[in-house]
């Protein structure tokens, strides 16, 4: 008792005096990352955000010298991202918030400068705010000028290491979706830029998500890269893809280091008017890019075709009955449970009895450049509630799989009151080895005052369980819906995946 009792004042004061060092310590708090390939062992840097195709690394730069982005793992007294001395230049409404992951915010200061545009070259020289003009002729670019990367140095950074690792000591991955969603706007940015402080900058908004596939599990004491590039536009719509590498250095076979592959589909508005704006061209140049540029041009004929059919009746009668008789085979065991229940199928569950709910107060910290609330955060908070959910459907902790898809329907504010409601939309288990658990997350704008809420996004995720757990005896529930609303939701999300093709 003696020594467990001294044991605990001397860990306190080793925990103060490491705190007290890593907050004055520049060197423990001033990772980099830089517009170049990854630096040697000897610079402690953190994290790089690079462009391919740019010019050979310069010397390391002189105090004089413009310095390379910081992507700072912890902030301390004198550190940070958001450099204070240039508060008076813009107002705090275009501050991004302090909640972010390093990495955001590093990618954030790197393109702070096109947001302060508007500010500094639209005044006169009597001091009066004059009227820029929008963009005139678009500019064709190649995705090699859009490509950005940044990588983490897990293996070095103990602190961003820390910031990282989730209870099963692999990266969390509600916190990379902030960075992903980050790097993509980034790099939407880069393609719209047109360098010309005249006309005033693009507001650029994430759409939709689509098909983030993770293909092995994430190490958080490996160091891991994040890159991505523009692979198709339309006329005011951009796709970004990005991928995830992660190099496994403890088994001798080599394997593929893609870990993770995310598709962002962002869409360009005028800053001043709100309404949809034109952007850059693309002009693919290597054969992979060539590839991605031809299969998102198909993909978004087919997204245009199906939104002019939508509405529209094929063949008349004869879909109404197929649709009809989809609707009454999903809710046949919701009846039986209704109706019957001690006769109910007990490898079934409702799909009410699987919702989880939360809300919160969507606070300043959590806002972006645009001064509204980060879409990374919101696929955050929704990642951490189909997780929670999954997790007590299944009884077992799941693995993820992907997101399936992601709308961003409505923007958020500061000061919403904004509610998360999910449920097991359905379940696959056609595959014994890896059963299928579809999460669906629902965000609404909640405003009491106007007795109102929105749907503003929604989120559909898929996870699975161990086969460690299927082997001891773990069994998957058939979720079954009970309302022809719950039926119509799932029908929808199977014919988005193809399931009835």
């Amino acid at each position: 008792m003696v020594a467990g009792s001294r044991a605990k004042p001397l860990l306190s004061r080793t925990l103060h005096i490491l705190l007290r060092r890593s907050v004055t310590s520049p060197r423990l708090l001033e990772p980099y990352a830089r517009a170049t390939p990854p630096p040697s062992r000897s610079q402690s840097r953190t994290a790089s955000s690079s462009g391919k195709g740019d010019p050979p690394p310069p010397p390391p730069p002189s105090a004089s010298m413009d310095s390379p982005i910081k992507v700072v793992s912890h902030i301390g007294g004198g550190g940070g991202a958001i450099d204070a001395g240039k508060s008076a230049r813009k107002p705090l409404s275009l501050w991004p918030g302090m909640y972010h992951s390093p990495v955001t915010n590093a990618l954030w200061e790197a393109r702070s400068s096109i947001f302060e545009r508007m500010m500094d070259a639209g005044a006169t020289a009597g001091g009066q705010q004059q009227q820029q003009q929008p963009q005139t002729e678009l500019l064709t670019k190649t995705p090699a000028q859009s490509r950005t990367s940044i990588v983490y140095k897990f293996a070095t950074d103990d602190i961003l290491r820390e910031q990282y690792r989730d209870p099963w000591n692999e990266v969390r991955i509600g916190k990379l979706l902030e960075d992903l969603d980050a790097l993509a706007g980034t790099i939407a940015v880069k393609h719209c830029s047109d360098e010309d402080s005249t006309t005033r900058p693009l507001l650029l908004v994430t759409a939709s998500v689509d098909k983030m596939v993770l293909k092995k599990p994430l190490r958080v004491d490996t160091d891991l890269k994040i890159a991505g590039a523009v692979t198709y536009v339309g006329r005011s719509s951009i796709d970004i893809q990005i991928e995830v590498t992660q190099v496994d250095q403890d088994i001798d076979m080599p394997s593929d280091p893609i870990a993770l592959t995310a598709n962002f589909t962002f869409v360009a508005r005028d800053s001043i008017t709100g309404k949809s704006a034109p952007v850059n061209r693309l002009s693919p140049e290597t054969e992979r890019e060539k590839q991605l540029f031809g299969e998102r041009e198909a993909r978004d004929k087919l997204r245009k075709r199906k939104r002019e059919q939508k509405g529209v009746l094929e063949n008349g009668i004869d879909k109404l009955h197929a649709e009809a008789e989809r609707l009454n085979a999903l809710l046949a065991e919701g009846r039986v449970f209704s109706d019957l229940p001690a006769l109910a199928d007990r490898n079934s569950i409702l799909l009410k009895d699987t919702r989880l709910e939360n809300s919160l107060i969507c606070q300043p910290q959590q806002r972006n450049l645009h001064g509204r609330i980060f879409g990374g955060f919101l696929m955050h908070r929704a990642f951490e509630l189909a997780f929670s959910t999954a997790y007590a459907f299944v009884g077992q902790r799941p693995c993820f799989l992907e997101v399936d898809h992601v709308d961003f329907l409505k923007p958020v504010d500061v000061g919403d009151f904004l509610r998360f409601k999910s449920c097991v939309l359905y379940t696959q288990l056609d595959s014994p080895e890896q059963p299928l658990v579809n999460v669906e997350v629902v965000a609404h704008v909640t405003r009491p005052e106007l007795r109102r809420s929105e749907v503003s996004n929604t989120f559909h995720f898929t996870f699975t369980v161990s086969f460690d757990a299927l082997k001891n005896g773990l069994k998957i529930r058939h979720v079954v819906p009970s309302t022809e609303e719950e039926a119509r939701r799932i029908l929808e999300r199977m014919d988005a995946e193809g399931l009835f093709d």
